[in-house]
């Protein structure tokens, strides 16, 4: 499989294998006019296997999803076909409006214009917490 380099834009690396999917859907790649390539199950001497999304375009990315996600990735900037700057990425400590509360008789249900906000509760085991309700994020 052949994928061109990008000259202006974005790669987000070392994505656990299976988790791309869910990041480009999160990030709302599928809304970009621009070229967006998803690779899947990429061989890995360091990972095993793991997903890489490069966006062909110079674009701010949501770097609390990506740590949501996957707090492993790692974001590439790439300027002229050059990487000018790679990033670690760590576990927000809040989410604003990334996810959505899942318990129907959370406040944030009935009131349409709260913002959903999830708590980092535990950072082992990446787990998020309603505000509101304390109901733990998938």
């Amino acid at each position: 499989m052949n994928i061109d380099s990008i000259q202006n834009g974005v790669v987000i690396d070392h994505i656990t294998a299976g988790l791309g999917m869910k990041l480009y859907k999160l990030l709302g790649l599928d809304t970009l006019d621009v070229s967006v390539a998803l690779i899947k199950n990429v061989s890995s001497k360091k990972m095993g296997k793991k997903d890489i999304i490069k966006i062909d375009a110079d674009i701010d990315v949501d770097f609390d999803v990506i740590g949501f996600v996957d707090p492993d990735a790692t974001v590439n900037i790439i300027k002229e076909g050059k990487l000018v700057n790679k990033l670690s990425i760590d576990m927000p400590k809040t989410l604003v409006d990334v996810i959505k509360c899942k318990n129907p008789r959370c406040i944030t249900s009935c009131e349409q214009e709260l913002q959903h906000i999830f708590e980092l509760t535990d950072r082992e085991n990446k787990v998020y917490r309603c505000r509101y309700c304390e109901t733990k994020a998938n």
